[in-house]
């Protein structure tokens, strides 16, 4: 079997809400296993997850919320050609970043060399 590696190339927006999404899904929402019925994907999913956190210093900043919800804009209109209200409605997403950082256990870590990894 080739064990060769791949390459996924993500514009900044899409890896920074797709490891939201990640996070969402796999540590606050617990509903992995509804989500994704086979195990084996999961390797994967994790390794994604893994990956995107240590190549996105947007998930430590303090403006998490209006950060990803710019993104998220930016996508939209890229993708749609104007705004999209596909965020549930009473969602807050600015709770997420403090949620985020403390479930990966980096609240209060900024420093530089965490960054970038």
């Amino acid at each position: 079997m080739d064990e060769e590696g791949i390459t996924i190339r993500l514009t900044r927006d899409q890896a920074f809400v797709l490891s939201d999404w990640l996070y969402q899904v796999m540590f606050q929402s617990d509903d992995l296993e509804g989500i994704v019925h086979d195990r084996a994907v999961w390797s994967p999913i994790y390794a994604i997850s893994g990956t995107l956190d240590k190549r996105l210093s947007e998930i430590f900043m303090p403006d998490y919320g209006p950060r990803l919800e710019a993104a998220k804009e930016r996508l939209r209109v890229n993708l749609y050609g104007g705004a999209d209200e596909s965020t549930a409605a009473g969602q807050d997403t600015t709770d997420a970043p403090q949620a985020h950082q403390i479930e990966r256990g980096t609240a209060g870590n900024h420093s530089e060399s965490d960054q970038g990894q």
